[in-house]
């Protein structure tokens, strides 16, 4: 896709940097259909701009992004079709930031939620607000965290803290995210803009070349893990989207109600 077709992203550069900004904010930059098609696309569309060695990835207002959409997740119980493009396009998103050898700097501004937080934390560099909430709650919706949040959590905190933040969706915030190792650091918001962009500054003073060949290298073994797992972890994520119980959780969600699971196997 080229820069000029996207219609949920805007972008914007500053010197050579890109940047990527989800701007659905009355939906808090949930993705859904469109949007979730553009964000599988985009960071292809970063990697091949000719004018930028930098991408910052935000969102528009005061959310990062909430990622699931709940008409979208009812639209794909409903329809296998639908979710075996929702699971092409997943699978996308992680390999697209992963083959951008382009370093990446997100800017959590907001809530990064389930898919949102896979990418923010997929960024080579994340930079949050102190209050920024991030979590990966797809059990809480009967899913399993196959979009790349199975991936990426063990890799950052280790497997004892993220197999509970990945079973409960537990929410934490961006100081504690920065506190163990989840992110680079978090500021207070105001001082947000100001110290992403000090730092993309500071990549832009350095060789781009070397940056991406670095990028390239300590990439490499998490190509070959997020190889190994999405293929099982979109699969299983495809069958618990058809199940009664995600299907309750959905309902749940427009009755605002607490679900009723089937709590055995």
């Amino acid at each position: 896709m080229r820069i000029e077709d996207y219609q949920t992203i805007r972008f914007q550069r500053r010197g050579r940097a890109l940047y990527v900004i989800f701007n659905q904010p009355d939906s808090r930059n949930a993705f859904a259909a469109q949007s979730h098609t553009e964000l599988s696309h985009v960071f292809e569309t970063a990697a091949l701009d000719a004018e930028s060695d930098i991408v910052v990835v935000t969102g528009e207002g005061h959310s990062f992004s909430a990622g699931g959409n709940v008409p979208a997740m009812r639209a794909n119980h409903e329809s296998p079709e639908l979710m075996y493009a929702a699971v092409r396009e997943a699978k996308r998103v992680v390999r697209s930031m992963l083959e951008c050898d382009k370093p990446i700097v997100a800017k959590i501004n907001g809530d990064s939620i389930g898919l949102g937080a896979t990418v923010a934390l997929l960024a080579d560099v994340a930079i949050a607000t102190n209050t920024s909430r991030i979590a990966d709650p797809h059990n809480a919706v009967a899913l399993i965290a196959g979009d790349g949040g199975s991936v990426i959590w063990p890799q950052l905190i280790g497997f004892g803290r993220a197999r509970h933040y990945l079973l409960t969706g537990d929410r934490i915030t961006g100081s504690e995210a920065a506190n163990i190792g989840l992110i680079y650091k978090s500021v207070e918001a105001a001082e947000l803009d100001a110290t992403v962009d000090a730092y993309v500054d500071r990549l832009l003073e350095l060789p781009a070349r070397s940056l991406r060949w670095t990028k390239e290298t300590y990439t490499l073994p998490l190509k070959q893990l997020a190889t190994l797992m999405m293929d099982t972890g979109m699969a299983y994520e495809a069958v618990s989207a058809a199940t009664q119980d995600h299907l309750e959780a959905i309902t749940a969600f427009e009755q605002k109600r607490k679900p009723r699971f089937n709590t055995q196997a």
